[in-house]
Protein backbone atom coordinates (compact mmCIF):
# COMPACT_ATOMS: atom_id res chain seq x y z
CA UNK A 1 0.00 0.00 0.00
CA UNK A 2 2.92 2.50 0.21
CA UNK A 3 3.73 2.58 -3.47
CA UNK A 4 0.40 4.65 -4.73
CA UNK A 5 1.28 7.00 -1.22
CA UNK A 6 5.06 7.45 -2.83
CA UNK A 7 3.63 7.85 -6.25
CA UNK A 8 1.65 10.96 -5.33
CA UNK A 9 3.97 12.44 -3.15
CA UNK A 10 6.37 12.39 -6.02
CA UNK A 11 4.09 13.79 -8.13
CA UNK A 12 3.44 16.45 -5.51
CA UNK A 13 6.84 17.19 -5.69
CA UNK A 14 6.86 17.84 -9.16
CA UNK A 15 4.11 20.24 -9.34
CA UNK A 16 5.70 21.66 -6.40
CA UNK A 17 9.14 22.15 -8.47
CA UNK A 18 8.09 23.33 -11.56
CA UNK A 19 5.17 25.79 -10.08
CA UNK A 20 8.90 27.03 -8.17
CA UNK A 21 10.65 27.13 -11.36
CA UNK A 22 7.13 29.15 -13.00
CA UNK A 23 7.48 32.04 -9.80
CA UNK A 24 11.11 32.64 -10.40
CA UNK A 25 10.43 33.08 -14.03
CA UNK A 26 7.37 35.33 -13.42
CA UNK A 27 9.95 37.66 -11.21
CA UNK A 28 12.91 37.44 -13.62
CA UNK A 29 10.25 38.59 -16.21
CA UNK A 30 8.59 41.23 -14.26
CA UNK A 31 12.19 42.73 -13.42
CA UNK A 32 13.18 42.24 -17.43
CA UNK A 33 10.11 44.14 -18.52
CA UNK A 34 10.97 47.28 -15.95
CA UNK A 35 14.34 47.27 -17.89
CA UNK A 36 13.06 47.01 -20.89
CA UNK A 37 10.27 50.01 -20.31
CA UNK A 38 9.99 52.39 -17.88
CA UNK A 39 6.14 52.17 -18.26
CA UNK A 40 5.74 48.68 -17.77
CA UNK A 41 4.84 48.80 -14.05
CA UNK A 42 2.49 51.65 -14.22
CA UNK A 43 -1.34 50.86 -13.91
CA UNK A 44 -2.34 51.96 -17.28
CA UNK A 45 0.44 48.76 -18.97
CA UNK A 46 -1.03 46.38 -16.12
CA UNK A 47 -4.40 47.10 -17.08
CA UNK A 48 -3.58 46.46 -20.61
CA UNK A 49 -1.39 43.33 -20.12
CA UNK A 50 -4.30 41.84 -18.00
CA UNK A 51 -6.75 42.57 -20.63
CA UNK A 52 -4.53 41.39 -23.12
CA UNK A 53 -4.95 37.67 -22.25
CA UNK A 54 -8.28 37.28 -20.45
CA UNK A 55 -9.81 35.54 -23.37
CA UNK A 56 -7.16 33.38 -23.21
CA UNK A 57 -7.06 32.87 -20.01
CA UNK A 58 -10.75 31.79 -19.71
CA UNK A 59 -10.29 29.44 -22.58
CA UNK A 60 -6.99 27.99 -20.73
CA UNK A 61 -9.13 26.73 -17.34
CA UNK A 62 -11.47 23.72 -19.02
CA UNK A 63 -8.68 23.34 -21.65
CA UNK A 64 -6.25 22.30 -19.05
CA UNK A 65 -8.91 19.99 -17.33
CA UNK A 66 -9.41 18.32 -21.18
CA UNK A 67 -5.68 17.47 -20.93
CA UNK A 68 -5.30 16.35 -17.60
CA UNK A 69 -7.81 13.55 -19.21
CA UNK A 70 -5.16 13.31 -21.55
CA UNK A 71 -7.46 14.89 -24.40
CA UNK A 72 -7.45 18.34 -26.48
CA UNK A 73 -9.74 20.88 -28.06
CA UNK A 74 -8.26 22.83 -30.61
CA UNK A 75 -11.35 24.21 -31.92
CA UNK A 76 -11.52 26.72 -29.12
CA UNK A 77 -10.43 29.59 -30.81
CA UNK A 78 -13.12 29.00 -34.23
CA UNK A 79 -15.45 28.90 -31.30
CA UNK A 80 -14.51 32.01 -30.31
CA UNK A 81 -15.01 33.09 -33.58
CA UNK A 82 -18.19 32.22 -34.13
CA UNK A 83 -19.77 33.24 -30.66
CA UNK A 84 -18.30 36.72 -31.59
CA UNK A 85 -19.81 36.73 -35.63
CA UNK A 86 -23.46 34.91 -33.90
CA UNK A 87 -23.37 38.17 -31.60
CA UNK A 88 -23.07 40.50 -34.25
CA UNK A 89 -25.65 38.91 -36.37
CA UNK A 90 -28.53 38.03 -33.42
CA UNK A 91 -27.97 42.20 -32.51
CA UNK A 92 -28.46 43.44 -35.97
CA UNK A 93 -31.86 41.25 -36.23
CA UNK A 94 -32.63 43.32 -32.51
CA UNK A 95 -32.60 40.97 -30.44
CA UNK A 96 -31.93 42.52 -26.42
CA UNK A 97 -27.99 42.08 -25.45
CA UNK A 98 -29.17 39.94 -22.51
CA UNK A 99 -31.08 37.94 -24.92
CA UNK A 100 -28.14 37.50 -27.28
CA UNK A 101 -25.22 36.66 -24.69
CA UNK A 102 -27.60 33.80 -23.82
CA UNK A 103 -28.02 32.61 -26.95
CA UNK A 104 -24.35 32.71 -27.55
CA UNK A 105 -23.25 30.66 -24.70
CA UNK A 106 -25.79 28.06 -25.41
CA UNK A 107 -24.52 28.19 -28.70
CA UNK A 108 -21.16 27.55 -27.73
CA UNK A 109 -21.76 24.97 -25.25
CA UNK A 110 -24.07 22.89 -28.25
CA UNK A 111 -20.91 23.14 -30.28
CA UNK A 112 -18.88 21.68 -26.87
CA UNK A 113 -21.22 18.59 -27.33
CA UNK A 114 -20.81 18.46 -30.82
CA UNK A 115 -17.22 17.74 -30.36
CA UNK A 116 -17.44 15.09 -26.97
CA UNK A 117 -20.18 13.55 -28.91
CA UNK A 118 -18.11 12.89 -32.20
CA UNK A 119 -15.31 11.83 -29.99
CA UNK A 120 -16.77 9.35 -27.38
CA UNK A 121 -19.77 8.03 -30.07
CA UNK A 122 -17.18 6.98 -32.75
CA UNK A 123 -14.43 6.26 -30.48
CA UNK A 124 -12.25 9.02 -32.62
CA UNK A 125 -8.85 10.67 -31.20
CA UNK A 126 -9.92 14.22 -30.15
CA UNK A 127 -7.00 15.98 -32.07
CA UNK A 128 -8.64 14.67 -35.32
CA UNK A 129 -12.11 15.61 -34.50
CA UNK A 130 -11.36 19.43 -33.35
CA UNK A 131 -8.94 20.00 -36.17
CA UNK A 132 -11.95 18.75 -38.10
CA UNK A 133 -14.13 21.37 -36.51
CA UNK A 134 -11.70 24.00 -36.03
CA UNK A 135 -12.31 24.45 -39.75
CA UNK A 136 -15.97 23.98 -39.58
CA UNK A 137 -16.66 26.56 -36.98
CA UNK A 138 -14.26 29.17 -38.55
CA UNK A 139 -16.27 28.43 -41.35
CA UNK A 140 -19.48 29.11 -40.24
CA UNK A 141 -17.90 32.35 -38.72
CA UNK A 142 -17.36 33.79 -42.06
CA UNK A 143 -20.42 32.38 -43.54
CA UNK A 144 -22.25 34.54 -40.96
CA UNK A 145 -20.75 37.83 -41.14
CA UNK A 146 -18.36 37.24 -44.48
CA UNK A 147 -15.54 39.91 -43.82
CA UNK A 148 -18.08 42.60 -42.56
CA UNK A 149 -18.22 43.52 -38.84
CA UNK A 150 -20.56 44.75 -36.53
CA UNK A 151 -19.62 47.70 -34.33
CA UNK A 152 -22.78 49.46 -32.89
CA UNK A 153 -22.97 47.66 -29.55
CA UNK A 154 -24.62 49.47 -26.79
CA UNK A 155 -22.83 51.98 -24.93
CA UNK A 156 -23.26 50.34 -21.74
CA UNK A 157 -22.07 46.31 -22.36
CA UNK A 158 -19.09 47.75 -24.42
CA UNK A 159 -18.09 49.62 -21.20
CA UNK A 160 -18.18 46.37 -19.59
CA UNK A 161 -15.25 45.35 -21.99
CA UNK A 162 -12.69 48.67 -21.14
CA UNK A 163 -13.59 49.44 -17.97
CA UNK A 164 -11.76 48.83 -14.28
CA UNK A 165 -12.84 48.26 -11.25
CA UNK A 166 -13.13 50.73 -9.28
CA UNK A 167 -11.02 53.02 -10.34
CA UNK A 168 -8.03 50.45 -10.05
CA UNK A 169 -5.81 48.88 -12.67
CA UNK A 170 -7.70 45.69 -12.60
CA UNK A 171 -10.31 45.21 -16.06
CA UNK A 172 -13.76 44.47 -15.47
CA UNK A 173 -13.56 41.32 -17.75
CA UNK A 174 -10.54 39.70 -15.47
CA UNK A 175 -12.80 39.30 -12.67
CA UNK A 176 -14.69 36.39 -14.61
CA UNK A 177 -11.14 34.87 -14.66
CA UNK A 178 -10.83 35.58 -11.11
CA UNK A 179 -13.81 33.47 -10.46
CA UNK A 180 -12.93 31.26 -13.01
CA UNK A 181 -9.82 30.31 -11.80
CA UNK A 182 -11.14 30.03 -8.15
CA UNK A 183 -14.33 27.88 -9.89
CA UNK A 184 -12.08 25.52 -11.86
CA UNK A 185 -9.33 24.94 -9.39
CA UNK A 186 -11.53 23.43 -6.74
CA UNK A 187 -13.46 21.79 -9.62
CA UNK A 188 -10.19 19.93 -10.55
CA UNK A 189 -7.90 19.70 -7.30
CA UNK A 190 -10.94 19.43 -4.93
CA UNK A 191 -13.74 17.14 -6.01
CA UNK A 192 -13.97 13.70 -7.27
CA UNK A 193 -14.61 14.97 -10.75
CA UNK A 194 -11.27 16.13 -10.29
CA UNK A 195 -9.86 13.39 -9.36
CA UNK A 196 -12.02 11.06 -12.00
CA UNK A 197 -9.91 13.43 -14.58
CA UNK A 198 -6.16 12.29 -13.32
CA UNK A 199 -7.92 8.47 -13.11
CA UNK A 200 -8.98 8.88 -16.89
CA UNK A 201 -5.42 10.59 -18.03
CA UNK A 202 -3.26 8.29 -16.24
CA UNK A 203 -5.15 5.16 -17.48
CA UNK A 204 -8.78 5.12 -19.17
CA UNK A 205 -9.18 1.43 -18.79
CA UNK A 206 -8.60 1.14 -15.36
CA UNK A 207 -10.96 4.24 -14.54
CA UNK A 208 -13.53 2.72 -16.81
CA UNK A 209 -13.44 -0.37 -14.54
CA UNK A 210 -13.35 1.39 -11.12
CA UNK A 211 -16.73 2.81 -12.12
CA UNK A 212 -16.09 6.21 -14.01
CA UNK A 213 -18.42 7.30 -16.80
CA UNK A 214 -16.05 7.57 -19.38
CA UNK A 215 -17.91 8.95 -21.90
CA UNK A 216 -19.99 11.13 -19.98
CA UNK A 217 -17.08 12.88 -18.28
CA UNK A 218 -15.64 13.72 -21.36
CA UNK A 219 -18.85 14.93 -22.79
CA UNK A 220 -18.71 17.03 -19.93
CA UNK A 221 -15.63 18.36 -20.28
CA UNK A 222 -16.09 19.47 -24.30
CA UNK A 223 -19.68 21.21 -22.87
CA UNK A 224 -17.35 23.26 -20.68
CA UNK A 225 -15.15 24.38 -22.95
CA UNK A 226 -17.55 25.38 -25.50
CA UNK A 227 -19.27 27.37 -23.36
CA UNK A 228 -16.21 29.34 -21.59
CA UNK A 229 -14.92 29.80 -25.28
CA UNK A 230 -18.43 31.28 -26.25
CA UNK A 231 -17.52 33.47 -23.00
CA UNK A 232 -14.68 34.88 -24.48
CA UNK A 233 -15.63 35.31 -27.60
CA UNK A 234 -18.26 37.47 -25.55
CA UNK A 235 -15.31 39.07 -23.87
CA UNK A 236 -13.47 39.86 -27.00
CA UNK A 237 -16.34 41.29 -28.89
CA UNK A 238 -17.54 44.19 -26.05
CA UNK A 239 -13.41 44.52 -25.39
CA UNK A 240 -12.74 45.40 -28.96
CA UNK A 241 -15.97 47.11 -29.90
CA UNK A 242 -16.20 44.84 -32.59
CA UNK A 243 -18.07 41.31 -33.94
CA UNK A 244 -15.87 40.02 -36.64
CA UNK A 245 -15.85 36.22 -37.93
CA UNK A 246 -11.78 35.86 -37.74
CA UNK A 247 -12.06 37.34 -33.89
CA UNK A 248 -9.41 34.66 -32.25
CA UNK A 249 -7.60 33.57 -35.19
CA UNK A 250 -4.40 31.59 -33.53
CA UNK A 251 -5.43 31.59 -30.08
CA UNK A 252 -5.55 28.20 -29.50
CA UNK A 253 -1.63 27.89 -29.45
CA UNK A 254 -1.47 30.25 -27.27
CA UNK A 255 -4.17 28.76 -24.63
CA UNK A 256 -2.11 25.24 -25.25
CA UNK A 257 1.19 26.66 -24.89
CA UNK A 258 -0.30 28.36 -21.29
CA UNK A 259 -1.53 25.17 -20.42
CA UNK A 260 1.31 22.85 -21.31
CA UNK A 261 4.17 25.73 -19.67
CA UNK A 262 2.31 25.51 -16.90
CA UNK A 263 2.79 21.21 -16.08
CA UNK A 264 0.44 19.65 -17.43
CA UNK A 265 1.86 16.91 -19.20
CA UNK A 266 0.50 16.70 -22.68
CA UNK A 267 -0.18 12.93 -21.94
CA UNK A 268 -3.26 13.12 -19.41
CA UNK A 269 -2.86 12.31 -15.25
CA UNK A 270 -0.97 14.89 -14.41
CA UNK A 271 -1.02 18.65 -13.86
CA UNK A 272 -2.09 21.44 -11.31
CA UNK A 273 -4.29 24.55 -11.85
CA UNK A 274 -1.56 26.46 -10.38
CA UNK A 275 0.82 25.83 -12.08
CA UNK A 276 -1.61 27.02 -15.38
CA UNK A 277 -2.70 30.51 -13.75
CA UNK A 278 1.42 30.87 -13.30
CA UNK A 279 1.95 30.17 -16.61
CA UNK A 280 -0.47 32.27 -17.91
CA UNK A 281 1.13 35.60 -15.87
CA UNK A 282 4.65 34.34 -17.00
CA UNK A 283 3.40 34.99 -20.45
CA UNK A 284 1.23 37.68 -20.49
CA UNK A 285 4.21 39.29 -18.98
CA UNK A 286 7.02 37.98 -21.53
CA UNK A 287 4.41 39.30 -24.53
CA UNK A 288 3.94 42.35 -22.82
CA UNK A 289 6.96 43.33 -22.33
CA UNK A 290 8.01 42.68 -25.80
CA UNK A 291 5.32 44.93 -26.85
CA UNK A 292 6.46 47.57 -25.10
CA UNK A 293 10.10 47.17 -26.88
CA UNK A 294 8.78 46.96 -30.06
CA UNK A 295 9.25 43.33 -30.86
CA UNK A 296 7.21 42.50 -33.97
CA UNK A 297 3.92 39.92 -33.45
CA UNK A 298 5.98 37.59 -35.68
CA UNK A 299 8.83 37.33 -32.82
CA UNK A 300 6.08 37.16 -30.11
CA UNK A 301 4.66 33.91 -31.89
CA UNK A 302 7.77 32.50 -32.24
CA UNK A 303 8.71 33.00 -28.60
CA UNK A 304 4.99 31.04 -28.31
CA UNK A 305 6.17 28.35 -30.29
CA UNK A 306 9.64 28.28 -28.09
CA UNK A 307 7.47 27.73 -25.52
CA UNK A 308 5.16 25.35 -26.05
CA UNK A 309 8.04 23.55 -26.99
CA UNK A 310 10.17 23.46 -23.88
CA UNK A 311 7.10 22.57 -21.79
CA UNK A 312 7.31 19.30 -23.70
CA UNK A 313 10.63 18.60 -24.24
CA UNK A 314 11.94 20.06 -20.35
CA UNK A 315 9.69 17.29 -18.22
CA UNK A 316 10.52 14.22 -20.35
CA UNK A 317 13.74 15.27 -20.94
CA UNK A 318 13.89 15.87 -16.97
CA UNK A 319 11.79 12.23 -16.37
CA UNK A 320 15.14 10.48 -18.84
CA UNK A 321 17.87 12.30 -16.91
CA UNK A 322 15.51 10.80 -13.55
CA UNK A 323 15.27 7.54 -14.82
CA UNK A 324 19.03 6.78 -16.07
CA UNK A 325 20.30 8.15 -12.44
CA UNK A 326 18.50 5.36 -10.52
CA UNK A 327 19.18 2.71 -12.97
CA UNK A 328 22.56 3.88 -12.56
CA UNK A 329 22.46 3.55 -8.80
CA UNK A 330 20.29 0.25 -8.80
CA UNK A 331 23.64 -1.02 -10.62
CA UNK A 332 25.79 0.06 -8.38
CA UNK A 333 23.88 -1.59 -5.48
CA UNK A 334 23.67 -4.87 -7.42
Amino acid sequence: MAKPDSALSVTKRHHASWETMLIVVLIVSMAAGRLLSPLFLSAANLSNMLADFTEIALIALPMTLIIVAAEIDLSVASVLGVSSALMGVLWHMGLPMPLVIVIVLVAGTLAGLLNGFVIVRFNLPSLAVTIGTLALFRGLAYVLLGDQAVADFPAAYTAFGIDTVAGSFLPVPFVLVMLGAIGFTVLLQATPFGRSLYAIGANQTAAQFSGIDVAKTKIKLFMMSGAMAALAGIVYTLRFTSARGDNGEGFELSVIAAVLFGGVSIFGGRGSMIGVLLSLLVIGVLRNALTLADVSSETLTIVTGALLLSSVLIPNLVARWRAAREKRLLTRAS
